[in-house]
């Protein structure tokens, strides 16, 4: 579980992208982006990651952070209904994409969810199946897209998997 209250968990922002998710709390002065609060703690002090489309990032540049390595055997992992689920926040008339993906170890992917445009000013969550093969450890890969209004932005919070993982 990572609630990035202290820090980002293990998680890695990715080398091969365009720039990164951004640890932040509601309080940070941003030009009225992101949510109100973070979903833990439902505070403005709560931290979440969190990208924006900005005068720094062209309308579909990538960020991109990926879990711990999990186990092949994890046959029943899920990113979990109550928890990964992972909770989103997408918000803003021209806000950019969401990308989950599952990556082998052998950086074969495979889309888990897509959403693309304004999801609502509120946080969401989605429950996604981890499909464990056996052939090979994999990761969970969150992609924002950078859309193309300088306050949408994307952010995300309370990324669980299930025990099974």
């Amino acid at each position: 579980h990572c609630n990035f209250e202290f820090d980002l968990c293990g998680w890695k922002q990715d080398e091969n992208d365009d720039f990164d998710w951004n640890l932040r709390t509601s309080t940070t002065p941003k030009l009225g982006t992101g949510p109100a609060t973070d979903h833990t703690l439902q505070e403005p002090s709560g931290h979440y990651i969190f990208i924006k489309s900005s005068f720094f990032q062209l309308p579909g540049e990538k960020a991109r952070i990926s879990s711990p390595v999990l186990s092949k055997r994890n046959k029943n992992c899920k990113v979990r209904e109550d928890g990964i689920a992972d909770y989103y926040h997408m918000y803003g008339a021209h806000v950019g994409s969401l990308i989950v993906y599952q990556r082998t170890t052998l950086k074969h992917e495979r889309i888990l969810l897509n959403l693309t445009g304004n999801q609502g000013n509120f946080w969401q969550h989605k429950a996604l199946t981890l499909a464990g093969n056996g052939n090979e450890d994999f990761q969970v890969v969150f992609e924002g897209i950078a859309g193309n209004g300088p306050k949408d932005g994307i952010a995300l919070d309370d990324l669980t998997f299930s025990k099974e993982c």
